[in-house]
Formats: C-alpha cells, sequence, structure tokens
C-alpha cells in the first residue's frame, strides 16, 4: 500500500511538471516594484504594526529554467531595514493573473521594532498580481522574515503589502 506522503509527493512533483512550461515562458521586461503596507502584522504577538516601504528589481531571465533573481530592500517606520536577493517563480494562473513565490537572504538592522535575533534573514512570501496590457502589475503581496532558527532568537515578523510593478525596458 502506497503512502499519504508518497501520494502527496508524486502530486506534487505531477504539479510541478505541467506548471513549470508555463513558468518558464518569457513573462515581459524586468520589473521595478514598489509596495507599501504594513510591517509586523502580528500585533498580538509582538506590538505595533508599522508603515513600511519596500523597492524590487526583478529581473526578467529565468536561471535553472524556472527562478527569476530580484534584489530588494525594506524600510519601516520604526527604523527597520532589510536588503536581500533572492529569487521568484511565477506561475501564471489565467491570462492577466500571476501568482509569484519568492525566496531572498540578507541583512536585516533592527531600530526599535522586534529584535529577531541575527543580521542574516531570510523572507519567503507570495504575490497575487493583476498584469495589466502594458506588463504592469497591481498586487498583493504577504510574506516572513526570519533567521530560519540559526540564531537563538526568532521570533520572525509578517509584512502585508500593495505592490505595483513597473516594467522597465521591453519583453525579452
Amino acid at each position: 500500500m502506497r503512502s499519504r506522503t508518497g501520494s502527496v509527493a508524486a502530486v506534487a512533483l505531477a504539479l510541478a511538471l505541467v506548471a513549470a512550461p508555463r513558468a518558464a515562458r518569457a513573462d515581459g521586461p524586468d520589473l521595478l516594484a514598489l509596495g507599501l503596507g504594513a510591517y509586523d502584522v502580528q500585533t498580538a504577538k509582538h506590538g505595533d504594526t508599522e508603515p513600511q516601504l519596500r523597492i524590487e528589481y526583478r529581473f526578467a531571465p529565468c536561471f535553472l529554467w524556472i527562478f527569476k533573481p530580484l534584489v530588494g530592500a525594506l524600510a519601516a517606520a520604526d527604523g527597520t531595514f532589510f536588503g536581500y536577493a533572492g529569487a521568484r517563480l511565477e506561475l501564471t494562473l489565467a491570462d492577466h493573473v500571476v501568482l509569484i513565490g519568492d525566496a531572498a537572504a540578507g541583512y536585516w538592522r533592527r531600530r526599535k521594532g522586534v529584535d529577531l535575533g541575527d543580521a542574516l534573514e531570510f523572507k519567503t512570501g507570495a504575490e497575487l498580481a493583476y498584469r495589466f496590457d502594458d506588463e504592469s502589475r497591481l498586487g498583493i503581496a504577504f510574506d516572513h522574515i526570519s533567521n530560519a532558527g540559526i540564531a537563538k532568537l526568532n521570533p520572525g515578523v509578517e509584512s502585508l503589502l500593495l505592490v505595483y510593478s513597473l516594467p522597465l525596458g521591453s519583453a525579452r
């Protein structure tokens, strides 16, 4: 009898193989993504939610067939700063709807906000965006930043943002 874990893994592999060709297609030009939202949205866990600004440069060319590089930075009103680099995976769900998953690592600095315990932090998240005919996008993003347990202190924080992505140059 096949294990439940084996069945879940088989379904996940099948979905990845079906989705990869759609994800790997050229999805337009490089993008400059600007985000505005809330940093530390779990106020019951840490205290006050702070306004946040974010900027990302999202490269169009893929590596390893489906991953696209990104670099970015965020700043919160409490003085928190996070500069990072990583990769994203884009899945076209419908003609104008894109689901984006990303993972990044970078330098984190705290002023008055939550102490994440280390200067090295990791960000993982997802964005659901509407892609306009001119390749610009408007989306909502949610992500988590933590040190993945490499330090004794690892509370993590979550962000919720409205993101506008502006196309740079022409589609590749």
